[in-house]
């Protein structure tokens, strides 16, 4: 009898030591898990007028792909891009713009200033920075105009390009134009944020305003609560609210930019050709415009367009092979 209760024991014993490894392990395993993460390892570097917060993935010898988020989102939407870029072995830099997240101005006495000329500078400066002298870049939304505008003046700085949506650049002169009716309904936040009860209702309201955006956007994509509140957290920027007011209302001749950005304004309100190599992508979003007619003469180098149908605007957060597979194509055009 004692030695069948021995054995019985025996067979707890090891019962127990297999229950709490296999849980050891899965623990490890977890914690391995979030330190490979590096969403949850941000750096920061002060560059130009910031103090810039950033992704820093892959290989550090690695070709060097820039990824450029927009409005209302942040770099959360290149989390599941990311990996799939660094197993081709190409290191990843995906920063927080000004007004997001935790970058910061370095002076308080720096203009919260959001025109188009001043978020590319911001990027050029974080590659000044971080010592990297050429970069292929991808963006959508503000991610895709500043990279437009960082491939039209600093093409020697650009690698490749892929811009979702295509030429974004900003003739504020052009903008003044009005559209038919059903075409500036879609527009209605720009117009919200001009006025004073706009601004107090963005600054009051961000993520409940900010959720609807990625609702009217993005209609198809069943994005879930943490997804956005991710994301979400990046508006509790003490910026955010006056460099997006800021941004819209620049974009609309009712705000002024800074003057020592007025010479690269004019430029880019000349519309200048982009010569690096370029892949664009339309999508649901972009409507009549997601075939990519209406822009393809503003690309003179090597160049191609994707359609994704069924998709948003947030495209790579929605589309995360087909965005990564633009991105190394593009990449490869140069060689």
């Amino acid at each position: 009898m004692s030695q069948k209760i021995n054995h019985q024991n025996k067979f707890l014993i090891t019962l127990v030591m297999l229950m709490i490894s296999t849980l050891t392990n899965a623990q490890s395993t977890a914690i391995n898990n979030v330190s490979n993460n590096p969403f949850t390892d941000i750096k920061q570097i002060n560059a130009g007028e910031l103090n810039v917060g950033y992704v820093d993935a892959g290989p550090a010898n690695g070709p060097v792909v820039l990824l450029i988020h927009g409005w209302p989102y942040d770099i959360h939407s290149f989390e599941d891009v990311v990996p799939l870029l660094t197993a081709k072995g190409y290191r990843v830099i995906v920063p927080y713009l000004r007004g997001f997240g935790t970058t910061s101005f370095i002076s308080e006495k720096t203009m919260r200033n959001g025109q188009q000329s001043v978020l590319a500078t911001d990027m050029i400066a974080l590659m000044d920075a971080l010592k990297i002298k050429k970069a292929t870049i991808a963006g959508f939304d503000w991610g895709a105009r500043t990279a437009d505008i960082m491939a039209a003046i600093w093409p020697d700085r650009i690698n490749a390009l892929v811009s979702v949506s295509g030429y974004l650049i900003v003739n504020r002169t052009a903008n003044q134009k009005p559209l038919n009716p059903k075409a500036e309904l879609g527009w209605w936040y720009q117009y919200y944020f001009a006025t004073a009860r706009g601004e107090a209702g963005y600054a009051a309201n961000r993520n409940e305003f900010n959720r609807l955006i990625w609702q009217i956007a993005s209609p198809k994509w069943n994005f879930d609560e943490p997804t956005f509140n991710r994301t979400a957290a990046s508006f509790n920027n003490p910026d955010h609210v006056n460099i997006v007011i800021h941004n819209y209302r620049w974009r609309l001749s009712l705000a002024q930019g800074n003057p020592k950005y007025d010479e690269l304004e004019a430029r880019l309100a000349a519309g200048p050709i982009i010569t690096v190599p370029t892949i664009t992508i339309g999508s649901d979003f972009d409507g009549a415009n997601a075939n990519g007619a209406a822009y393809a003469k503003k690309f003179s180098g090597k160049y191609a367009h994707k359609i994704l149908e069924g998709i948003g605007h947030n495209v790579p957060q929605e589309a995360p092979q087909a965005f990564a597979d633009a991105i190394i194509e593009a990449a490869n055009f140069t060689k």
